[in-house]
């Protein structure tokens, strides 16, 4: 008599919320990376997008989406995934609900950028660590202080709560969904097929530009020019005072009401900045890129690159180059 042959699984469903106005970026990722995974030959995933109420649902971008279904696509769901918006401070409280009820299921619980405010609002991340887009990192601290908020990471999981910070942190929250489902292979075939590098951790920084306050004044405007034309060279206050044409207590008084920082602060977060650029658009080895920005050493170019940006001057390069394929000049150890 035959066996009965085993039965394929039902793909894995995931439920993304629509908030409004929602960005469409956000509700692009989990469809275009969970849509592309494949198991033994059949779809791994089902993604369904919902809101709180069908229909129309504006975008930050000014269009309007058409949601077909509503929240009762979370009671089917198997993860829920809270997509961003352009009103991160106003949790709709059906989404709060349906969150809140889907994490009592015993549901994973994800929330893109400012998704995040969703889920906050629900209780789900008291006490535990998450993170946001960090445009809007202290408004989140501010309002749940319970929060452990993790202000400059891609993405954290903290039990079966996943959330991210913004734009493209999404595409890694999604493959390490994937990855926790399916394994790193699947996950890497499919961020192959999107054209996206398969693996980002979580803790990595968001890489986001650290602007200096806006300068109020042009005192010391040619300095500061002067300055950044000798950046490889050791300046001290001294030099910056002697050639102001004033006294290092009036350099750094006046330095500070137009800059908002110390001469010394901005000067070091000017030699940052040369490093990365040197990293990105060049193959010199990491000494003659400490050199180049004035950070000394190669050892001291790694220690502020990776207070900076969590990566290794070499693992930067990496990721950033604007050379197509970095070369491996990294001839220092210490890279």
């Amino acid at each position: 008599m035959p066996q009965p042959q085993p039965q394929p699984l039902a793909p894995h469903r995931i439920a993304v919320i629509a908030p409004s106005p929602v960005s469409m970026f956000n509700l692009a990722i989990p469809e275009m990376l969970f849509g592309n995974v494949e198991v033994d030959g059949r779809p791994g995933y089902e993604v369904i997008i919902c809101a709180a109420e069908p229909g129309p649902v504006p975008t930050s971008g000014g269009l309007d989406l058409y949601v077909r279904r509503g929240l009762d696509a979370v009671r089917e769901a198997d993860t829920v995934v809270v997509a961003g918006t352009g009103a991160p401070y106003e949790p709709d409280p059906r989404i709060v609900a349906a969150v809140k009820e889907a994490a009592a299921d015993g549901k994973r619980v994800a929330s893109l950028c400012t998704g995040a405010f969703q889920l906050a609002e629900a209780g789900l991340l008291a006490g535990r660590r998450a993170t946001t887009y960090w445009a809007h990192a202290e408004e989140l601290r501010r309002r749940y202080p319970h929060i452990d908020l993790q202000g400059d990471v891609l993405y954290v999981q903290d039990g079966p709560y996943v959330t991210s910070s913004g734009y493209a942190a999404g595409i890694d929250l999604c493959l390490h969904v994937i990855r926790t489902d399916y394994g790193a292979a699947v996950a890497n075939e499919v961020a192959r097929r999107a054209l996206v590098a398969p693996v980002r951790p979580g803790g990595q920084t968001q890489f986001t530009h650290t602007p200096l306050p806006p300068e109020r004044g042009n005192a010391c405007a040619d300095t500061r020019g002067w300055a950044m034309r000798h950046l490889d060279q050791p300046l001290t206050l001294t030099d910056l005072a002697r050639h102001a044409g004033v006294s290092v207590r009036t350099l750094t008084r006046r330095f500070r009401a137009e800059s908002g920082v110390s001469p010394l602060q901005w000067l070091l977060h000017q030699r940052i900045e040369r490093a990365r650029e040197l990293l990105e658009t060049t193959t010199l080895p990491m000494d003659q890129v400490a050199r180049a920005s004035g950070l000394g050493t190669a050892d001291s170019l790694r220690a502020h690159v990776v207070r900076r940006t969590g990566l290794t001057p070499s693992a930067y390069r990496t990721q950033f180059s604007r050379l197509g394929t970095a070369a491996s000049a990294d001839t220092s150890s210490a890279a």
